[in-house]
C-alpha cells in the first residue's frame, strides 16, 4: 500500500465514523433541541449540519470532483427555521456518499494536483485534509451539544473504559 492509498483509506474511514456518530447522537436530541441556540453567536446542530453538507459539497464534490459549485455559506448559518432531524442527516448521509466515491476514485498523483477552492490554492490532498479535520471539529460540537442538552453519555468510548485502550479492531 502506497502512502496516498492509506491517506485515502483513511480519510474515507474518518468520514464515515464521524457520520456514524452524528447519527447516533442526533437520533438522541429531542426535535426542538436541533434549532435550538443559547445565544445569537451560537450555532445550532441544525445550522452545524446543513454547515458540514455544505462544506463536503464545496470542497470535495465541486473542488475536487468538479461539480459546479452553488454554496451559498452564509445561509448555512443564518438559517432559523426549522428543517426536522432526518432531513438533514439524510442530506449530510447522501453528500458524505457522494464524497467517498470522488475521494476513493483519487490516484497517487491525483493527491498532487492544485485545486482553487474558496479562494485557496491547495493540493488535492490538502482538500480532503482540510474536509476531514473540519468535519471532525464541527462533529466534536454537535455531539458536546447533544451531551450538554440531554445529559447522557453518547457510548462511543465505552470499550475503553477500564482498559486505557480499544480491544481489538482500529481506533
Amino acid at each position: 500500500m502506497t502512502i496516498g492509498e492509506e491517506f485515502i483509506r483513511s480519510s474515507r474511514r474518518e468520514l464515515s465514523t464521524s457520520l456514524k456518530k452524528i447519527e447516533s447522537a442526533v437520533a438522541r436530541l429531542p426535535e426542538e433541541e436541533v434549532w435550538r441556540r443559547a445565544n445569537e453567536t451560537e450555532n445550532s446542530v441544525g445550522n452545524l449540519l446543513l454547515h458540514l453538507s455544505g462544506n463536503v459539497r464545496q470542497w470535495i464534490l465541486s473542488g475536487v470532483g468538479g461539480q459546479e459549485d452553488h454554496r451559498d455559506r452564509d445561509s448555512e448559518f443564518a438559517r432559523r427555521d426549522a428543517i426536522p432531524a432526518d432531513e438533514l442527516l439524510e442530506k449530510l448521509s447522501a453528500t458524505i456518499d457522494e464524497a467517498d466515491a470522488v475521494i476513493a476514485a483519487l490516484t497517487d498523483e491525483q493527491l498532487l494536483d492544485t485545486r482553487s477552492i474558496q479562494g485557496y490554492e491547495v493540493t488535492v490532498l490538502r482538500a480532503v485534509y482540510h474536509v476531514v479535520e473540519h468535519f471532525g471539529g464541527h462533529t466534536g460540537q454537535i455531539l458536546w451539544a447533544v451531551k450538554n442538552r440531554t445529559g447522557q453519555d453518547l457510548g462511543f468510548y465505552a470499550n475503553l473504559a477500564g482498559r486505557g485502550k480499544a480491544q481489538g479492531g482500529e481506533p
